[in-house]
């Protein structure tokens, strides 16, 4: 293994240097760094060091001046380099972490990084740098590290390693705390306008609310309607990014044609009609969050410009992003969290060659499946409430005097239990055309069942008109009397409203009950 040591250049090493100079040379680099001259035999801990340890390369971060560094590393030795760096303050930690990991970085980029062993010297420089020394030894680049004390040396052993003891304790601490959360998704900040607190519903905000934290690029997958754009905005809102812009992109609605301009912008005179340069989303969303809505519509073409830009550099964090407008000669710079959305089976279209794999995985650091209103069905009268109140205030400032439509018990069992393919989407549509063609004061089961695509709901099967998972708030006595509101209703539709006659086919002995039956289940109609 070739051994390159790095360390800084400290005051001590050159009050060293300067002890076996001319007098002239003494006392000009003792004005520079202060101090008198040591003893005699205290060569300094570089020198130290070295006089005991063989290093193939010496890399000498310094701070001094270039011709005071060079003139250092040649008193060290042939093996040793000084690397001008420019720092105002000692003991400013996030300047000097940049400089040093810079260094590391490099150095970890040459051909040569396998067959090296890591060597760092702690004792020169200030404790700042000694404590960015020891992070990054410990964690992105391995080390092995030196002290010196009084003219001898020895390998330092630090008993903890960042990543195996200490950051799986950090996360696994945070996980704990949000998995302790009992409070309710629309309590959470960035979540409040997400309505439900059923279990498949609370575990799809405990995962965006983690990855909203950790600032990792997210796949959501969901059907159409389910709220996808919602949950990419509370991402956004509840991240370190939510006083920057949030930008969403339907990549459905584009033109293929317009896209790419739409994503990168373009240059004046790029194309016909290109009068003037354009900021294009990956611009707009610097600092910010850009939403892909519909991702999966994007073509080959396209995907592979996703791609380029989706690859961080290889010195920049997570979410740089490099890329030129269209008609373009210079690399943009920007730095955008993605969160990307689709209905459709990626997988599937990885297989059938119209998504590209690599993509896919660029994408998808984190999935989350946002559930069906189906599969959630516990959230229904919430969320039914809330979207009513929503319409209700829309009809409020269009129309003075408007008077609030309620639901009746019926139509909040017929919403519970419809299917709602359309999803949330769907059940806000329905309820506003409901609450403007009711002609009643209060909406009716059949005003909702108008509203939506499957208006003859009374003539599904009866199993289907109630049917739902167990669990998640069912409620066997709501099952049960829509399967008799079913019932009563197709009797008294074949007995064209007469009672005795529905009675009859029902099996009830006497036309008051089935009329007691009706007026307690609410079930009318205009039977005919």
């Amino acid at each position: 293994m070739k051994r390159v040591l790095l360390t800084w250049i400290g005051y001590n090493d050159l009050r060293s240097l300067a002890a076996t100079l001319s007098e002239t040379q003494r006392k000009e680099i003792l004005r520079e760094v202060g101090g008198g001259v040591p003893q005699p035999g205290d060569e300094g801990p570089i020198k130290a060091l070295v006089g005991e340890v063989a290093f193939d390369e010496i890399r000498l971060l310094n701070n001094y001046s270039n011709q005071r560094g060079r003139q250092f590393a040649r008193w060290v030795g042939p093996a040793a380099q000084a690397v001008d760096v420019r720092l105002r303050n000692p003991s400013d930690y996030k300047a000097i972490y940049k400089i040093v990991d810079a260094e590391l970085d490099r150095l970890s980029r040459r051909k040569d990084w396998g067959e090296i062993e890591l060597c760092i010297h702690l004792s020169p420089g200030t404790p700042a740098m000694a404590a960015i020394w020891v992070l990054l030894g410990k964690s992105k680049y391995p080390a092995t590290f030196y002290q010196t004390y009084q003219g001898h040396a020895w390998i330092t052993e630090i008993p903890f390693n960042l990543t195996v003891d200490y950051l799986p304790e950090l996360y696994r601490r945070s996980d704990a705390h949000l998995e302790k959360q009992s409070a309710s998704p629309s309590e959470l900040a960035g979540f409040q306008h997400i309505i439900g607190d059923s279990p498949i519903m609370k575990k799809a905000v405990d995962l965006a609310h983690r990855a909203a934290m950790r600032n990792l690029s997210t796949l959501l997958l969901g059907e159409s309607g389910s709220g996808k754009e919602l949950f990419a905005r509370a991402i956004h809102d509840s991240s370190a990014r939510r006083d920057q812009p949030f930008v969403a992109m339907n990549c459905a609605a584009i033109s293929r044609e317009l896209l790419e301009s739409e994503l990168f912008g373009y240059e004046k005179g790029a194309f016909t009609g290109a009068h003037s340069a354009r900021h294009g989303a990956f611009e707009l969303a610097n600092g910010g969050t850009l939403f892909l809505d519909e991702v999966g519509e994007c073509d080959l073409a396209l995907q592979t410009k996703l791609l380029r830009v989706l690859q961080p550099p290889h010195d920049g964090g997570l979410c740089e992003r490099v890329f030129r407008r269209v008609g373009g000669t210079r690399d943009l710079a920007s730095n955008v969290r993605v969160i990307a959305a689709t209905n459709r089976d990626l997988m599937a279209a990885i297989g059938e060659g119209r998504f590209r794999e690599d993509l896919y995985y660029r994408l998808a650091v984190v999935t989350i499946k946002v559930p069906a209103l189906r599969d959630r069905r516990s959230d229904i009268p919430a969320l039914a409430a809330a979207l009513l109140e929503r319409a209700n205030v829309q009809f409020r400032a269009d129309e003075p005097g408007y008077q609030d439509k309620p639901l009746s018990d019926a139509a909040r069992t017929f919403i519970k239990t419809y299917p709602w393919p359309g999803n949330v989407r769907q059940l806000y549509n329905a309820l506003l055309q409901a609450a403007g063609m009711c002609s009643g004061k209060v909406i009716s089961r059949e005003d909702i069942a108008a509203a939506v695509a499957d208006v003859d709901f009374s003539a599904r099967r009866p199993a289907e008109a109630w049917e739902q998972p167990l669990g998640d708030g069912f409620s066997l006595q709501d099952a049960m009397d829509e399967l008799q509101r079913h019932l009563l209703r197709s009797a008294m539709e074949q007995a064209h409203g007469v009672k005795a006659e529905a009675a009859r086919l029902l099996g009830i002995d006497h036309y008051q009950t089935l009329d007691a039956k009706l007026k307690r289940l609410r079930v009318s109609g205009n039977w005919k």
